[in-house]
């Protein structure tokens, strides 16, 4: 054993895994883990991006953020998190609904897949000042047209029908992909669990919600958690749609964050206020997945 391990092939096998790995390596550690640590320093110092000597004062800004001195970041957690909750909830339920639709056998079935997944191809960015147009000039022509009401609302200029235009766009742009976990999951389902049902009287309904539901388990924490991860971090249709407005209603933590250190150009303040929704996003996600796996094993 101890020659075959020692042998040129396997020394060179070695090598060549290390060469291949460290460009990877090298890159996440440029791109996340030198950031985060960087970000960590920063968040005890005061500094403006721009003077050579960033300032350490400690835990100062994280004392304003816990105190009254930061009532915008607390705001914007308010915000985040109730659009994650309904963002979650409108997502899997509509995903999960199409996707049993879609795995029935119709001639339009590969094509409406194709069509729903479109969107969630596209960016974020885009999406956000394609609907930007709609929901200005392409609700304004529907006006003129149907003469109803609902049309010559203020869909970005309100602040609740902001909030709510936000949470259509997002779940509209990333249903597809939740349709195509939840067809994954349902495609592998065996036949012979759903034919045994069948024959045991179950209706289509019991067969939904006894069968299909439990078994579908894995697909279920899979979107929940990828949901929510996802909603936290909202950031790009926010800043191309409504870019934190109408007077700052629809600011999100990551949009404050973003505005904190590179338009106030606080980058400690900002860093501290990063590393906060980084420990919340953690725990958040965390609890959801413990408790989604532990129904699966009840299940």
């Amino acid at each position: 054993m101890d020659k075959n391990t020692s042998s040129p092939m396997n020394r060179r096998a070695l090598k060549d895994t290390l060469l291949f790995t460290l460009p990877a390596v090298v890159m996440v550690l440029i791109a996340i883990y030198i950031p985060f640590v960087m970000s960590g320093f920063y968040s005890l110092t005061e500094w403006n991006g721009i003077s050579r000597n960033p300032v350490f004062i400690g835990l100062e800004n994280f004392k304003t953020i816990f105190s009254s001195g930061s009532p915008e970041f607390v705001n914007a957690l308010l915000f985040t998190f109730k659009y994650s909750a309904l963002f979650i909830i409108f997502t899997n339920v509509l995903a999960l609904l199409l996707a049993v639709a879609l795995t029935k056998e119709f001639k339009l079935a590969d094509f409406l897949r194709g069509m729903f997944f479109l969107p969630y191809i596209m960016s974020m960015t885009i999406v956000g000042f394609i609907w930007k147009f709609i929901f200005t000039q392409g609700f304004e022509k529907l006006y003129e047209i149907t003469g109803w009401g609902v049309w010559n609302l203020s869909w970005l200029g309100d602040a609740r029908l902001a909030f709510w235009s936000l949470v259509v766009v997002g779940t509209w742009q990333s249903l597809g992909f939740y349709i195509v976990l939840y067809i994954a999951g349902l495609e592998a389902i065996p036949k012979e669990v759903m034919e045994a049902a069948s024959i045991d009287g179950a209706t289509g309904t019991q067969r939904f919600f006894r069968v299909v539901l439990p078994l579908l388990g894995p697909s279920i924490t899979t979107c929940i958690f990828m949901s929510l991860t996802n909603s936290l971090k909202v950031f790009d249709i926010i800043l191309a749609l409504t870019k934190g407005g109408p007077g700052g209603a629809t600011y999100s933590a990551t949009l404050d964050i973003y505005r904190e250190a590179f338009q106030n150009n606080n980058y400690g303040l900002g860093s501290a206020k990063a590393l906060v929704f980084f420990v919340i996003v953690l725990v958040l996600t965390q609890i959801v997945l413990k408790v989604f796996e532990r129904r699966e094993v009840q299940q």
